[in-house]
């Protein structure tokens, strides 16, 4: 071989070598102070994410009493790619569960993911989480997340406070903010003030050993971010008159709204039969929520914001405001009622029998079917405008807040129903007139309303033309709630003046003669009570519902209120005293007529209903 030749090779070596040099020290430099993907990986196989669960806020009454609250907990959590062999059995029983649902769980976490955490045992208690604290290094791959869970001390208003869940995956998809095995607010004051309630998660970040065991602060702490607490919210009940308001309708079905008038706040709202918020927390809420689903007394339903029901005669009010603001009839108009109105030997509303006849005032007060039918008749079927009428009669109606969510800040409702023309074009094709749906002027046919618009409309009448949206919320954080659809009145479309002479009726009902007058079992010493009993028919049943509204006292009323119990018979069986006592617990404190309160609390019509039934 020519010398030329291997030196030339030579050279060609030493420079390959010299570029691979130069190659792996460029990919050096660009792994160790360029590009962090590598290191980010290895990182990442020894420092954990954990996130800090924010304490979710309190719920306080008006009164600053603690109807929501927050107890510790723990969600026991695996990664499968640390576990090891350990014992099982030990395990089931430190967390009071299986073998088979831990082998379960973990098998379900594998195919969720090897290298992220995932829920074993949620909602684990206090007293057990402390007992397992001190045996999780027993348990490779395992390990205890601190977070609150939700109790009730008072066990009220279970239908309004509602309750927490772990968010739906659908929703957790649409809102970034969750992740799996998150919490939320489902139902109630939880949902409505979800985001106040929830606060802001933290995190924090800490190396981890073979194990997934913790082995200290990543760069100190540095990129740890504390959680901040959720909002703490005061609503506007009174969990003294919501408990004393449970307790009269216990063994009953039906709803009680109480609200303030000066102010839309809600004082008092009652679903009968209901159930103890306590049930639906930690371990036991899955189990208990398939028990009060399938629970034919529905207890899950919400009577005062869902229930539709007709108005009966407490929609006489409403009737006799239209017929003054329309100049149909005055205070002194009279109409005969002979036991009912008679249209033809084919249509005819009966009526009780009383004094005939009688003026607008009385005719509140005798709650008379004969003065309202023939009332209605007259200012439908005026001047043959009949569907003009009808159409102007029903934007009076409307504007009482009937036929609508009213605006509130409850998570659930039903609109009710004030049949249109249309409607009644539609049940009706041939020519309708004021007879054909006669039936609406003493609230039946086919008008609906909620409890809470009846208690609504009481307090419309309370205030003499306007009422304040009924809502929930009253502050955040100790500060007070301007929020204008809750503190600018709606107005009616009725004059001022016009509500005197129907409030004279109202009182009249409650302090007139006994055995005349309908609600004289609504009187409270020392106090000017105003009412209207109504019972309204119940095609499924033989007994009717028992109704009844009212506010108290007269002048500058504190309390509006409405009571529907459903197959109780007359307004004044039931409407009538459990409202009374109410308004007495609530005006006066105390309860003074004892007896009476303790007749109610021991009534359980459902038991009736059930004997009536086999």
């Amino acid at each position: 071989m020519k010398k030329y030749d291997l030196k030339n090779r030579q050279y060609i070596i030493l420079f390959l070598m010299t570029l691979g040099a130069l190659v792996i020290f460029l990919k050096l430099i660009n792994l160790q102070l360029i590009n962090d993907v590598y290191k980010e990986k290895a990182e990442r196989n020894v420092i954990r994410q954990e996130i800090l669960y924010p304490v979710r806020g309190s719920i306080y009454d008006r009164n600053g009493e603690l109807l929501v609250g927050n107890i510790r907990a723990f969600d026991l959590m695996v990664t499968p790619r640390y576990t090891k062999e350990f014992d099982t059995t030990l395990l089931a029983k430190l967390t009071d569960s299986s073998v088979e649902i831990i082998k379960k769980k973990l098998k379900k976490a594998q195919r969720y993911s090897r290298h992220l955490a995932s829920p074993v045992i949620k909602n684990i208690e206090k007293k057990e989480g402390m007992m397992l604290l001190e045996k999780i290094n027993s348990f490779p791959g395992f390990e205890l997340q601190e977070r609150t869970t939700r109790f009730y001390p008072y066990g009220v208003a279970a239908n309004i406070l509602g309750y927490i869940s772990q968010v739906p995956p659908q929703f957790q998809r649409d809102n970034p903010y969750y992740h799996r095995n998150d919490n939320i607010g489902r139902t109630g004051v939880e949902r409505t003030y979800e985001k106040d309630l929830r606060g802001e998660k933290g995190e924090k970040f800490y190396y981890k050993d073979r194990f997934g065991r913790s082995k200290g602060s990543y760069k100190n702490g540095e990129l740890n971010k504390k959680a901040k607490s959720g909002k703490d919210l005061t609503i506007t009940l009174d969990w003294k008159l919501q408990d004393y308001a449970q307790q009269l309708m216990d063994g009953k079905k039906g709803a009680v709204v109480a609200i303030e008038p000066s102010s839309g706040e809600v004082l008092s709202i009652v679903s009968s039969p209901t159930y103890d918020p306590n049930l639906l927390v930690g371990r036991r809420r899955t189990k208990n929520y398939n028990l009060l689903e399938k629970d034919t007394l529905l207890p899950l339903y919400d009577r005062a914001l869902q229930g539709q029901y007709p108005p009966g005669s407490t929609f006489k009010l409403v009737n006799a405001l239209i017929g003054l603001q329309e100049g149909t009839v005055t205070e002194y108009s009279k109409f005969p009622c002979h036991h009912g109105w008679y249209y033809s030997p084919r249509l005819k509303v009966g009526c009780h029998s009383h004094y005939s006849p009688l003026a607008l005032r009385q005719s509140i007060a005798q709650s008379c079917n004969g003065y309202y039918c023939a009332l209605f008749h007259k200012m439908i079927d005026k001047d043959q405008k009949t569907k003009e009428n009808y159409t102007r009669w029903r934007e009076y109606v409307k504007s009482f807040g009937f036929g609508n969510y009213l605006g509130n800040d409850f998570d659930k409702g039903s609109p009710g129903k004030i049949p249109s023309v249309a409607d009644n074009d539609s049940r009706y094709p041939k020519l309708w007139k004021a007879p054909t749906v006669i039936s609406l002027s003493i609230g039946q046919d086919a008008l609906l309303a909620t409890p809470i618009q009846m208690a609504n409309m009481a307090a419309a009448i309370a205030n003499r033309g306007y009422f304040y949206t009924p809502h929930i919320i009253k502050e955040k954080n100790g500060e007070s709630i301007e929020i204008e659809r809750f503190t600018k009145p709606k107005k009616i479309n009725i004059d001022k003046k016009h509500f005197e002479t129907v409030i004279d009726g109202m009182q009249l009902a409650v302090e007139g003669k006994i055995g005349v007058a309908t609600s004289t079992g609504a009187r409270i010493q020392g106090i000017t009570v105003c009412g209207k009993t109504g019972t309204a028919q119940n095609v499924n049943k033989d007994k009717d519902h028992s109704i009844f509204i009212a506010f108290a006292p007269r002048e500058n009323p504190k309390i509006a209120i409405a009571v529907y119990v459903e197959n109780a018979g007359w307004g004044s069986s039931y409407g009538v005293p459990i409202a009374s006592l109410i308004m007495e617990r609530y005006l006066k404190g105390h309860i003074v007529r004892q007896e009476l309160s303790q007749k109610m609390i021991n009534t359980n019509l459902l038991e009736t209903e059930s004997d009536e039934e086999s």
